[in-house]
């Protein structure tokens, strides 16, 4: 082997050294952007993962609430119905009580204008019906009233008038004035938990 050739052949093996160092660099760097790359991939997967549950159970949570929102509405809807039905029955309850059980109920709802005079108007069913001593027991009850002959445009019960003042004592006017105290006690009778 002549100089020439030891040259070459020192090239050689110093050339496939850098090789054998350059693909071992390239090597080991691919296994670093490589792992690296992974891990960052893992990172974004589990911050994806995270904002995905996190939006899971904020869905979950409106869905919940929303859920729970339109079951009060449906039982507030169904309350408000029993309650109305149980007011008209009450209504018809006293339109359809007997002709003495009737006026016995207009006498007590006289008593409470105790010491008011004026004129009771009666609708035109009362006023073929009224007894004879209505005026009288109107009187005993502490209501100084006469009876008008031009019936009232009401259901049942009466309205007294004095001079320019209306007591009106109409079962519906009643029920009306007295609605919140009526709900409150359907409330606590029939809902009550």
């Amino acid at each position: 082997m002549n100089g020439s050739d030891r040259i070459l052949s020192r090239i050689q093996s110093d050339g496939d050294q850098s090789v054998r160092v350059i693909e071992e660099n390239a090597r080991q760097e691919r296994a670093r952007i490589i792992a690296q790359a992974q891990h960052d991939a893992d990172a974004k997967a589990a911050a994806i993962a995270e904002k995905a549950a996190q939006k899971c159970a904020q869905a979950e949570v409106s869905a919940q609430s929303r859920a729970q929102l339109q079951k009060r509405n449906a039982l507030l809807k169904q309350r408000r119905i029993e309650i109305d039905k149980t007011v008209a029955a009450l209504e018809a309850y006293l339109l359809g009580l007997n002709t003495n059980e009737y006026f016995e109920a207009l006498y007590r709802l006289a008593a409470q204008l105790k010491g008011k005079s004026g004129v009771v108007f009666l609708n035109k069913k009362d006023l073929a019906r009224k007894p004879d001593n209505f005026e009288k027991r109107l009187e005993a009850a502490g209501l100084h009233a006469d009876v008008s002959q031009t019936p009232a445009d009401i259901d049942g019960g009466f309205i007294l008038k004095s001079g320019d003042v209306e007591e009106n004592m109409a079962f519906s006017a009643i029920i009306s004035a007295r609605r919140d105290e009526l709900e409150d006690f359907i409330n606590r009778e029939l809902f009550a938990q």
